[in-house]
């Protein structure tokens, strides 16, 4: 019943570039919220906000002509940075997710869209503001009121998907079934014996607000409102000991003394799947080291960075002496053994500073920043000579490598540098293998 009522009572903007999935879905929609508003674009979204700007709730797909739809929440959020958003996508890379949660998205549903799973999203992402609201109408400060409007607050709470808390910042003072499942307690009083509020359960961790994060005399609230939406993260362990992430909505509404409706929505699919695919974006599938896509953004600024500050900075280009015969004679399994196996003995014998990346087939960069030329080539050597202890049952053969050193001038471009490893390394490999050989100045 709570649910219905949060739909029936909203204005909704649905934007959707193709014809038939939009008009399927907008007649759903429209059977039942209040009012909806149809667009073809991002921008022609975001004109019809400017047109309609009691509209309580986005519904946008994201790739679309003229302008996208997380382009178009951006802009939207210029004129009202606390409309809640929905979006419908069948895209599904890290950089989507990271925008889409960057720019404070509520809920997503993945293309083809099952309409329940669509209005189950509208839902939650109403739900804050559909708490403040019925909360602001509930008038506390009348004792004749007091025990109907407990009542009141119960059924609105617990009627909640997410966990929802009402506080004035230093205490609790409601929480609904979903907050007492989670930390497996069976009522407010029973939570508030090991905790004074909720932040005394955030988990100290980097990139999550905690207790020790709190400024000065401010409450917690004052303190994390100070941050932008996309660091209002936190992460709470379930009566499972399970690690769960949240986003923290904060809504205020006063009474006698200023009190806060506080929603944590669970967020630690989305988080686990973006970090998932940028991993994996990133890295090399078999060695899981890094690949050369995300060689050229560190590279890109690195070299920036060298010379900025004046700094040395030098690769190192190594490949597999006679790799191609460890694949005809034992197999390729044989030969992803070999590389996994010079992955790990090479990782453990640089700097953090320094990234190794697997450059194709079995060819591999360093890159050492603040090295110059020649600590770079004793850095090879000493790789070089890491290789001597890898033994492998299935081939007597030792396994060696070939090794072109180079270090940035005032001229290089990128490729410019990777050249002069190469060819220090083509030289390498000419003059008999298992060698270190350096540009030539």
């Amino acid at each position: 019943m709570i649910n219905k009522e949060i739909l029936q009572n909203i204005k909704v903007l649905y934007v959707e570039d193709e014809v038939e999935v939009r008009n399927f879905t907008a007649k759903t929609i429209q059977a039942i919220v209040k009012e909806l508003v149809v667009a073809e674009n991002g921008q022609d979204g975001v004109e019809k906000f400017k047109q309609n700007q009691d509209i309580d709730l986005i519904v946008t797909d994201i790739n679309m002509p003229k302008m996208g739809g997380l382009e178009m929440c951006e802009a939207i959020q210029e004129i009202n940075p606390n409309i809640p958003i929905v979006i419908t996508s069948a895209h599904n890379d890290p950089d989507f997710l990271k925008k889409a949660i960057d720019i404070g998205v509520d809920a997503y549903a993945m293309k083809p869209v099952d309409l329940y799973q669509l209005l189950d999203c509208m839902i939650k992402a109403m739900e804050p503001i559909f708490l403040r609201k019925q909360l602001e109408q509930l008038n506390l400060s009348l004792e004749s009121k007091v025990e109907e409007g407990i009542k009141k607050i119960k059924l609105i709470l617990d009627a909640q998907d997410n966990m929802v808390i009402v506080t004035n910042g230093i205490t609790i003072s409601h929480v609904n079934k979903r907050f007492l499942d989670f930390f497996n307690k069976r009522s407010l009083e029973e939570y508030l014996q090991s905790n004074q509020c909720i932040y005394t359960s955030f988990k100290k961790e980097p990139n999550f607000f905690h207790q020790e994060m709190i400024n000065g005399d401010e409450s917690w609230i004052e303190s994390i409102q100070k941050l932008p939406e996309i660091q209002r993260v936190v992460k709470l362990t379930n009566q499972e000991g399970e690690d769960r992430v949240f986003t923290v909505k904060i809504h205020q509404y006063d009474q006698d003394e200023t009190y806060y409706v506080i929603s944590l929505t669970d967020i630690t699919q989305i988080k686990q799947k973006s970090n998932l695919l940028e991993y994996q974006a990133n890295h090399d599938a078999l060695t899981g080291l890094y690949n050369r896509q995300k060689f050229n953004d560190i590279f890109t600024k690195e070299i920036r960075r060298s010379r900025r500050y004046a700094n040395f900075l030098s690769v190192i280009l190594f490949d597999i002496d006679n790799f191609k015969a460890i694949n005809d004679s034992y197999g390729h399994d044989a030969g992803d053994e070999v590389l996994k196996k010079i992955a790990d003995i090479i990782s453990v014998n640089l700097r953090q500073t320094d990234s190794l990346v697997r450059w194709g087939g079995e060819e591999f960069i360093v890159l050492l920043p603040e090295t110059d030329l020649q600590t770079a080539c004793n850095v090879a050597q000493k790789l070089l000579e890491s290789l001597t202890v890898l033994t492998f049952d299935f081939m007597q053969e030792k396994i060696t490598a070939s090794f072109g050193v180079a270090t940035l001038n005032e001229t290089d471009t990128e490729c410019t540098l990777i050249n002069r490893a190469d060819e220090a390394l083509y030289e390498a490999k000419r003059n008999g293998k298992n060698q270190v050989f350096k540009e030539k100045v």
